[in-house]
């Protein structure tokens, strides 16, 4: 749920939350359950651990810095479900140093794989902590969204780098150690047991429209927000997209 007091934040957030949203719905249904146990790897200052709260269910947050997680608990206080949310500190690779295998019905794992040595761990952790009947929300560095900004901004040998290194990097200056294409995450999902339930595009136009336009235009957040909602189920666009997000669900799981 994007704070409303922050409308570009929707921007980045609204379809992956919509997304989410769903899945939790589901998953309330299926279990009978009207609270679900959530992990949220790498979830840092609560940016989806608090909203997800706010809906009911109890948040585990698992991250490795603790100025992020005294955020977090910040934040779940000032929107009344610190009894819901609980930081720990720890990271994707000894993630069941801190959480049990097999313990949540659902687990979140945004922004993580971009940063790990290896991505395919990182996200057969995120599975073994799935029961049986789970969902995985996976959010990750899309390669063609950089390579489109590189160009359009003028660099092309960057771009090309980038449009050749097999983890999507443009340059020893570039901060993000891997960027994936929609089909690799897809595989990485498939290769640790579950099933891609829904691939999406997310930042698809916002990154390249001007803050200027967005924030000045009448109705221009509205309009610019509904064509990215419509265009991130579309495969044409999931190669042009700064994020991909994948839905990966456990076999016995119900479809979306």
């Amino acid at each position: 749920m994007p704070d409303p007091m922050r409308p570009r934040a929707s921007l980045r957030t609204a379809v992956v939350w919509d997304v989410l949203q769903d899945a939790l719905d589901r998953r309330v249904k299926a279990t009978g359950r009207e609270s679900l146990d959530v992990l949220d790897s790498g979830g840092g200052s609560g940016n989806f651990a608090v909203p997800v709260a706010r809906l009911g269910h109890r948040v585990t947050v698992v991250d490795p810095s603790p100025n992020a997680l005294f955020a977090l608990e910040r934040r779940a206080a000032e929107a009344g479900v610190a009894d819901r949310v609980r930081g720990v500190q720890g990271d994707t690779h000894g993630l069941f140093d801190v959480v049990e295998r097999g313990g949540y019905d659902a687990v979140l794992c945004h922004g993580v794989l971009e940063y790990v040595d290896d991505p395919a761990e990182g996200v057969r952790n995120a599975v073994a902590a799935l029961r049986p009947d789970g969902v995985l929300s996976l959010l990750a560095a899309g390669l063609g969204g950089a390579v489109l900004a590189r160009a359009l901004a003028g660099h092309f040998k960057e771009a090309q780098q980038a449009l050749g290194d097999p983890d999507g990097r443009w340059g020893e200056g570039d901060p993000v150690p891997h960027r994936f294409t929609a089909e690799q995450l897809g595989a990485l999902v498939e290769g640790a047991g579950l099933r891609v339930a829904a691939v999406h595009g997310v930042r698809v136009f916002a990154d390249l429209v001007p803050g200027v336009l967005v924030d000045t235009e009448p109705g221009a957040l509205e309009a610019l927000l509904k064509l990215e909602e419509t265009a991130a189920a579309s495969p044409a666009f999931h190669a042009v997209a700064t994020q991909l997000h994948v839905l990966g669900e456990t076999q016995g799981t119900d479809g979306a």
